[in-house]
């Protein structure tokens, strides 16, 4: 497998972080810039490091993580987007009730993590073909990573934006997104 083919699998594999990141940045975004460049950071590490794990456990744990996959994703996302979905619902319904009561919803680490994890289980799953075809896996691996996280870096302008002109269903918008990636990954 050459470089050319190992970046597609990585534009691919990224898919899903990208979209969570579009998600993200216009539900958070009152969020610092510092904050908001973790996404690129724990996506493209998640992306780069599931490879890894799928390369070395070989078939071991591959048919269970495959199997149990879109079921995992669906489930992390779907809290997350049924969360954020309730939530915009209730800010969009009753506007001065909720600002005047609750903080600001926060990017924390610990959702990013969630997030990383369930966009990045498919990537175990790769890791395995990779072995079977015996290619460079440190190479490979870093070039999903680098990828992952640049389209993230794209994702975060383009969520920006659109968070501008969504406004206040931004955060609805955001959750159903989630959904709709669990949604996509339960299905497949």
């Amino acid at each position: 497998m050459g470089i050319g083919e190992i970046l597609l699998l990585g534009l691919a594999l990224s898919a899903d972080a990208f979209s969570v990141t579009i998600s993200n940045s216009f539900v958070y975004g009152s969020e610092s810039r510092r904050r908001l460049m973790l996404m690129p950071l724990f996506f493209g590490l998640f992306q780069g490091f599931m490879p890894l794990v799928g390369y070395v456990l070989g078939g071991l744990a591959a048919t269970l993580i495959e199997q149990y996959a879109g079921i995992v994703t669906l489930v992390i996302l779907g809290l997350i987007g049924g969360n954020m979905v309730r939530e915009g619902a209730e800010a969009l319904l009753h506007p001065g009730d909720v600002e005047d009561e609750a903080p600001a919803a926060r990017l924390t680490v610990g959702l990013l993590i969630f997030q990383a994890i369930a966009t990045a289980i498919d990537a175990f799953a790769v890791g395995v073909s990779l072995r079977a075809q015996s290619v460079e896996i440190l190479g490979a691996s870093a070039l999903i990573c680098c990828t992952t996280a640049a389209c993230c870096v794209v994702g975060l302008a383009i969520g920006r934006r659109l968070g501008r002109l969504l406004g206040d269903r931004a955060e609805v918008v955001g959750g159903l997104v989630l959904i709709g990636i669990g949604l996509r990954a339960f299905l497949s």
